[in-house]
């Protein structure tokens, strides 16, 4: 046992340099700001995981475009439910990050643009299924200039570069939403870091690995870390841990042997990218378009053509073709899925691997797609595709969370889960997709969590609605909050709306 004395423990250590992190920590830093921090990231830089400009979609996922978040159902109507919450949760985001805006911590234009959002359908059946969709969503006042056509001239005008060299009667149609954007993950995240790193009692610690968790008898963290570029080994103190270590997170919230944590494992997904060459054909095209998955496909395969703002230079890419690494991490190891496997997390991936061949045979088929391949899905959104024109680029590496079921033995989810301990001293946040869009919702959801007490005071209530004016409140169910919401976070962004 490790004897320590009260002023050796931190308040708080961070565990990734991720946007999960970075948002963590800004935010308890400007709720009280003499907690001590210390953020330990494995690499020699922020930013270089699943929060890298290049390893996401860049998408500010709003509901707007993704169709998997609208299901129909079995009766024919459209299921909204998790379009709404999107919306609402990126609300959020738009909201804190257009306060430190205001606060001179960030400029909107190194990290979000206007960048319009679109869902784009073949065949009479889709275009049904859209027409519905867009009727159901208009209702609420978040999707209230949601635009739709079939119309070839119109469809010309939003989308020159899909609608060029078209079949004669073919059918397409499409909705748009100009309130939509392009987000550059990793310069926010760096921003956040930087600021973050610049206040009193706060260490960024690069290129240093937690090895091991431990609980100590008085109820504090003891973190063993190896600092990698002087190959040597540290260790510290912490009365509260967050674990935004991307795939990682599901090693490490084994390690702290916590009773939430069992049952929980990772199943690693890695990703590429088609990014065009022709400068041409990137300055035809502005907007994010969403295609429809196929049949029995999983969410990750849903296609889309989209307009990227990096370092200031107007890109295009499309994807994303999916594939199968053992790594938690693109810079991981091979070992990283064998070495998560435990007796308390065997059954339910072996069981979620069972109960899930469609998805096996979906990764296998996609490894296996040649360069020729990969462009027969592209035209669908290019019919005049040259494959000089593109190149292969790889993607983040996202870990799908697996975990004890029941019914089935075990589950495979699509999204992200904060799991913590009933003392509320440490957190992880596992899963993917919409996250980094959606991430001042999740680090809320860690302080609920977490910071009970804390977030019931009376100063924190105070400072969460100076950074979040609508903290507490359902935008969805009250129209006239969500457009004000709205526009002032687009005119201090730079947004439509």
């Amino acid at each position: 046992m490790n004897t320590h004395s009260n002023k050796d423990v931190l308040d708080v250590a961070l565990i990734g340099g991720g946007i999960m992190s970075a948002t963590l920590g800004v935010l308890l830093k400007l709720l009280e700001p003499k907690l001590r921090i210390a953020i330990y990231e494995r690499l020699n830089t922020v930013a270089q995981e699943s929060s890298a400009a290049w390893n996401n979609a860049g998408t500010g996922h709003s509901g707007f475009c993704e169709l998997n978040y609208t299901p129909e159902k079995t009766d024919g109507t459209i299921d909204i439910s998790k379009a709404l919450k999107v919306a609402e949760e990126f609300e959020i985001s738009k909201q804190f990050w257009s306060y430190l805006i205001q606060q001179g911590f960030a400029k909107a234009d190194d990290f979000i643009h206007s960048t319009p959002h679109m869902s784009l359908v073949h065949g009479e059946k889709d275009i049904a299924y859209l027409q519905k969709r867009h009727d159901a969503l208009i209702k609420n006042a978040l999707f209230e200039n949601m635009q739709f056509s079939d119309d070839t001239q119109k469809l010309m005008e939003w989308i020159p570069l899909i609608m060029e060299n078209r079949l004669p009667g073919e059918k397409l149609a499409a909705t748009k939403m100009d309130a939509g954007s392009d987000v550059n993950f990793e310069e926010l995240t760096k921003t956040l870091f930087r600021w973050l790193a610049a206040q009193p009692d706060v260490e960024l610690h690069l290129s240093h690995e937690v090895r091991d968790i431990d609980k100590e008898d008085d109820g504090t963290w003891y973190l063993e870390i190896k600092d990698l570029k002087n190959n040597s080994r540290k260790n510290t103190i912490a009365d509260f841990v967050f674990i935004g270590a991307g795939g990682m997170a599901v090693r490490l919230l084994e390690k702290t042997d916590i009773d939430e944590g069992e049952g929980y494992g990772g199943f690693p997904v890695s990703g590429q990218w088609l990014i065009c060459k022709n400068k041409s054909l990137i300055e035809k095209h502005h907007a994010k378009v969403y295609g429809k998955a196929d049949v029995g496909s999983p969410p990750m395969s849903v296609p889309h053509l989209d307009t990227r703002i990096i370092n200031g230079q107007k890109c295009l890419l499309f994807g994303p073709y999916a594939g199968f690494s053992t790594k938690f991490l693109k810079h991981g190891s091979y070992l990283d899925l064998p070495e998560s496997l435990t007796s308390h997390n065997i059954l339910p991936i072996l069981s979620a691997g069972m109960h899930n061949m469609d998805l096996t045979k979906y990764l296998i088929e996609q490894v296996m797609l040649t360069p020729e391949e990969r462009m027969e899905s592209l035209k669908q959104f290019i019919p005049d595709v040259h494959i000089e024109d593109w190149e292969l680029a790889y993607a983040g590496q996202r870990v799908q969370i697996i975990k004890k079921d029941g019914k089935s033995g075990g589950l495979l989810e699509f999204g992200t889960e904060v799991i913590s301990n009933k003392e509320a001293t440490v957190a992880a946040l596992l899963g993917a997709s919409p996250g980094a869009s959606t991430s001042v919702y999740i680090m809320l959801d860690v302080l609920n969590k977490c910071f009970a007490e804390k977030m019931k005071s009376m100063q924190w209530q105070s400072k969460l609605r100076e950074m979040i004016p609508t903290y507490g409140q359902s935008l969805s169910s009250n129209p006239q909050l969500a457009r004000t919401t709205r526009k002032k976070s687009a005119d201090i962004l730079g947004l439509k709306v």
